[in-house]
């Protein structure tokens, strides 16, 4: 285990992608109040591509106690809503904590679609594009990590421990079959605040993170264009000495390479959030033509809305192109619904649904 030790400053502290920012930060922030919001639900669900749904579901259901809530075949309406030729099929299973339907992850394995590519093959903290991990809050992460690797799984990188003051977390970044990365949180202390449900050893997910080209856009877009509130929007970031962090930034580099980060939410709360961060001193690749189905990856996030013809509506006249027209679609687990997609300045894909 790697230990990192942060002195407690005067000035602001927030953990941002499993590191610590400080100075100059604004937190909880709300700003284009002006703009009317296109949903004020946390995303009900993360959309998961990948080749084999009981080899990716083993970790959710024997480490995360997920239960499956629903299995099925994908019907032909979603399958064109995915843009894909009407030969093509899919299989689906919707995993999730029980007793919550906010949060689900939707495994999804596409056959006679095409050739399936990683959409982010070999990924790094520095590669641009689509979506980097999921993140879900963990107890007892050692155990986890021991799991985890017993079944298959591996690490982008070891846990980490990041201590202030009174405050310590063990943080870690998963990496399973298909490239899929969950990046784990463990508050050692204090403890989690009574709004985080109680839970055995994984919550249900709260956060997406994306690896993005420009910070400052993908914010506009989300606050502009979509009316979320920000919880986080810093400036960039170097440590003051070579210091080992989740995201696997090279330790010699971490006190050059800077990088600036921002989360927002459709509401405030400890769920639903969306976080970009964009890797200031590192050049990589760039995959955001490759978020796209049938590929293998996190394919996509699913937001509820009143009515999606109003909220297509509202993107449009601000400005941002639909990238999937709204549609007619049976989404099995949540029924008939009217479905478009957007995609994010980098090539994430964001669907927003509302009962047809």
């Amino acid at each position: 285990m790697l230990t990192v030790t942060l002195k407690k400053l005067a000035a602001q502290v927030i953990l941002v992608g499993g590191s610590y920012l400080f100075a100059g930060c604004s937190t909880a922030e709300i700003v284009n109040a002006d703009v009317q919001k296109i949903t004020v639900e946390p995303w009900t669900e993360a959309v998961l591509s990948v080749t084999d749904l009981d080899v990716t579901a083993r970790f959710f259901k024997e480490i995360g106690g997920y239960i499956e809530k629903h299995r099925d075949v994908m019907d032909p309406s979603e399958i064109k809503a995915w843009g894909l030729p009407s030969k093509a099929s899919a299989e689906v299973m919707v995993l999730g904590p029980r007793g919550r339907q906010q949060g689900s992850v939707r495994l999804v394995t596409f056959s006679n679609a095409g050739n399936r590519q990683p959409m982010r093959p070999g990924s790094r903290a520095w590669d641009t594009g689509c979506y980097f991990s999921m993140m879900i809050r963990m107890k007892d992460m050692q155990s986890i990590y021991d799991d985890a690797v017993a079944m298959g799984w591996w690490t982008e990188t070891p846990i980490t421990r990041l201590t202030f003051g009174e405050s310590s977390l063990n943080v870690v970044i998963f990496r399973g079959p298909d490239g899929i990365q969950l990046q784990g949180y463990e508050r050692l202390k204090p403890p989690l605040p009574p709004t985080i449900p109680d839970f055995d050893r994984l919550t249900r997910p709260f956060n997406m993170m994306q690896i993005v080209t420009d910070r400052d856009a993908t914010y506009n877009f989300f606050t502009a264009v979509l009316g979320f509130d920000t919880f986080y929007k810093g400036k960039p970031y170097t440590a003051k000495i070579p210091t080992p962090t989740p995201l696997g930034i090279p330790i010699n580099l971490t006190t050059t390479a800077a990088y600036q980060a921002g989360i927002v939410y459709p509401i405030e709360g400890e769920f639903g959030r969306m976080e970009m961060i964009e890797m200031m001193g590192l050049d990589g690749a760039d995959y955001s033509a490759r978020c796209t189905a049938p590929n293998l990856g996190i394919l996509a996030v699913r937001f509820r809305v009143d009515s999606a013809k109003v909220a297509a509506d509202k993107i449009q006249a601000r400005g941002w192109k639909i990238s999937e027209p709204l549609m007619k679609v049976t989404i099995k687990g949540l029924g008939d619904v009217m479905l478009f997609s957007v995609k994010a300045p980098d090539g994430a894909i964001i669907q927003f649904y509302s009962p047809a």
